[in-house]
């Protein structure tokens, strides 16, 4: 039975992550939960799953919960999400879900693999931001990172076994988020509502924003990189608007192999949560006979710079991804309060990486010290307009 240690248990990976644990009962079990602010669904979770440790963002929740739940050992803050992540004794059957949202997940997955517990990673802030550190921890202690990400998933799957002297390219596909059948001017006078209304995927605020902007695919490429050991030039995405092929492999014989699922998250979760090993889900399963047809479009990055900009970040190396995810957290954070406009998120970002000095191989302390300055400075600068 495999011990899950779930950190974001009530965002849309989290509550997915859970659906699969209660329909196999007798593959898991919940030993920690965590939550920021969804309080009410969180008291639901530990009715229902009964984990011996909690995590809470806010001392007054932690108050709170103690007296609705005795039992139950509660931390709060961001000590403790990594004692929720690190919790007991490890051993082999141990498994970290992260599922959190922003560079939050970063401290909580080092200590998890410094501990020796392998990550299932839906955060895709963690590599983007100390991608190199992360890998450095796990090589130490031997602990695996699974991916948790329709696209990543797709190319785990597909790169099993490969020998990687025989690969081309590899290709993630993108839906292009809630914006892309507009064209630039008319994306000046979005509001957030129109951005979270993402034409194939139900996902967090964050993410979905993330993808209106193409720096999702940014992210994932980066991501990629860090955990396949590719080359960046030979990641590329690829404009999908049905999101059924997630991956593509190609080869240097001119074959292309590839991964195709209907747009359930589930599936990616539950390959990641069995360590790669395929079984029964509850997952929806694609009908072949009903897919009228299968598009595939270059990307334009004049109308998704942010995507040519993310991919300069990780060459730059260093801080400069760090940098990158820092202004993109603080920029989508003022949009979705209205303090800022949809096209502000991209000058947003351009000028903070370009008034950047790269700091090279950086410490776990320095990136969250240039995280904290990065956003301070952005909120200062437009957040009381």
């Amino acid at each position: 039975m495999t011990n899950i240690f779930l950190l974001g248990s009530t965002g849309s990976i989290g509550r997915q992550t859970l659906e699969i644990i209660a329909s196999e009962p007798s593959n898991f079990r919940v030993k920690t939960l965590s939550c920021r602010k969804r309080i009410d669904i969180l008291k639901g979770q530990i009715e229902k799953f009964k984990p011996e440790m909690v995590a809470v963002a806010y001392d007054q929740d932690k108050a709170a919960l103690e007296k609705e739940f005795p039992i139950v050992k509660f931390v709060s803050g961001k000590a403790g999400l990594i004692e929720a992540a690190t919790y007991g004794q490890t051993c082999d059957q141990d498994l970290v879900v992260n599922a959190l949202v922003g560079v939050s997940g970063l401290e909580p997955t080092i200590a998890a693999l410094a501990s020796g517990r392998d990550v299932a990673l839906a955060n895709k802030e963690t590599l983007v931001v100390g991608g190199d550190l992360v890998k450095k921890t796990a090589s130490k202690t031997n602990s695996r990172i699974y991916p948790i990400d329709s696209e990543h998933s797709g190319l785990w799957q597909c790169l099993t076994n490969v020998d990687r002297s025989t690969i081309r390219n590899v290709y993630i596909t993108a839906s292009g988020g809630a914006f892309r059948d507009y064209a630039r001017q008319e994306l000046i006078s979005v509001k957030p509502a129109d951005a979270l209304k993402h034409p194939n995927w139900q996902m967090g605020k964050k993410i979905t924003i993330d993808s209106a902007t193409m720096m999702n695919k940014g992210f994932e490429i980066i991501e990629a990189c860090h955990l396949f050991d590719l080359p960046i030039d030979t990641v590329k995405p690829l404009m999908h608007k049905e999101s059924l092929i997630h991956a593509l492999v190609e080869f240097i014989d001119n074959s292309i192999i590839a991964q195709i699922s209907s747009h359930d998250m589930r599936l990616a979760i539950s390959y990641a949560l069995h360590r790669g090993a395929r079984v029964q889900n509850i997952s929806q399963a694609l009908d072949l006979e009903k897919i009228s047809q299968l598009t595939f479009t270059p990307v334009d990055y004049e109308r998704y710079p942010l995507l040519k900009i993310a991919i300069d970040a990780y060459k730059r190396g260093g801080s400069s991804t760090c940098v990158l995810n820092a202004a993109n957290e603080a920029a989508v954070e003022l949009f979705l309060n209205n303090k800022i406009a949809f096209l502000e998120i991209e000058t947003i970002i351009i000028s903070t990486l370009d008034s950047h000095q790269t700091l090279n191989n950086p410490s776990l302390d320095d990136l969250i010290r240039i995280d904290d300055e990065v956003k301070q400075e952005i909120f200062h600068k437009y957040g009381n307009r």
